[in-house]
């Protein structure tokens, strides 16, 4: 009998050129990819507004981007939230902080009592209007998740732009100042760490224990957690990958690293992305291929209901083996204890 764990054909949209099938390999294991039957977490991407434009962004986002949720989908949202009282709301960008409804998201929420996290970029902080950060994030006590690809400044900058890094550890002190990432606070901040190359992330246990070493000694700065998340082969990554001629050989790496035991916490299994339109996708990557939901399941956030989710098949496409590549990956980092 097949594992009851989720995946269907994604239709031919023209953006995968590998050849690898994410549906064939679970196949072979006797394993579908279907939804639980709960959605916990609903992520939504608020904008593609950005004030960096790192090399390895999956969104493609930047300060040039205009696509932005309007205020009507963020108050459908919180109608959604109210509604089906999902035990989380992931804010993610872009940059979320500049769209002008971030802060009306994350207060609704809250008062929802909603655990709310918000993807940010550290460097926001240091943008007009943006300094009272820390302050507001304390107090609306929100999960606050940042990305830093080294704990150097070599590698952080050649990822996301000269003085990154500086700017970076700056915001660092200011959310430990009030009370972020500092143990017994209460207050979490945790760190994302994406490889700079085309190669996968080490053991997370390891590279996190590297990480608050080199920090604490280097500059002082305490965090909770550090995750580590897989490179899709997807947008600004992709084209990396094109330009130094690592395509196949990185996509070849993702499937000869495939981990079976990754396959059942996939953050696609209880998560719902929703794109700054308000349509519906399984996760956030997903949403950047514009691979929607299966066709006869809701498409927008005005019209979801979570239980025509329970149990239905997942679309997927060749990116997925990078979220079941050694540990796994999702956007809470490692899925197994296993490489």
């Amino acid at each position: 009998m097949p594992q009851e764990l989720p995946v269907i054909q994604a239709p031919s949209t023209g953006w995968s050129l590998s050849p690898y099938d994410f549906d064939e390999k679970l196949a072979t294991l006797g394993m579908k990819l279907l939804r639980k039957d709960a959605i916990e977490t609903l992520q939504i991407n608020v904008g593609k507004l950005c004030n960096q434009a790192c090399k390895h962004c999956h969104v493609d986002a930047s300060p040039a981007r205009t696509e932005i949720m309007t205020r009507e989908v963020a108050e459908q949202v919180i109608k959604a939230v109210r509604k089906f009282r999902f035990a989380a709301l992931d804010i993610t960008g872009g940059a979320p902080e500049l769209n002008p409804s971030f802060r009306y998201l994350v207060a609704a929420a809250r008062a929802l009592d909603t655990h709310v996290m918000v993807r940010h970029n550290l460097t926001v902080m240091f943008e007009p209007g943006q300094d009272d950060l820390p302050e507001f994030f304390r107090d609306n006590n929100v999960e606050v998740v940042s990305s830093l690809p080294y704990f150097l400044e070599q590698q952080t900058d050649a990822q996301r732009g000269r003085g990154v890094f500086d700017k970076s550890i700056k915001a660092l002190r200011r959310l430990n100042e009030v009370g972020y990432g500092i143990e017994g606070g209460g207050l979490v901040l945790n760190l994302v760490y994406n490889p700079v190359g085309a190669f996968l992330p080490p053991k997370q246990s390891s590279i996190e224990a590297d990480f608050k070493r080199e920090l604490m000694t280097r500059h002082g700065v305490s965090f909770d957690r550090l995750y580590t998340i897989t490179n899709m082969p997807i947008q600004r990554f992709l084209d990396y990958l094109r330009r130094t001629g690592n395509e196949e050989r990185y996509r070849r790496k993702l499937v000869e690293a495939f981990n079976s035991n990754a396959v059942e916490g996939l953050m696609c299994r209880s998560m719902l992305s929703v794109d700054w339109n308000g349509r519906l996708y399984d996760c956030d990557f997903n949403q950047m291929l514009e691979l929607t939901v299966a066709p006869e399941l809701p498409q927008t956030i005005f019209e979801l209901d979570p239980e025509e989710f329970a149990g239905r098949p997942i679309m997927t496409g060749s990116h997925c083996f990078g979220c079941t590549a050694g540990a796994g990956s999702s956007c809470g980092g490692a899925v197994t204890k296993s490489q």
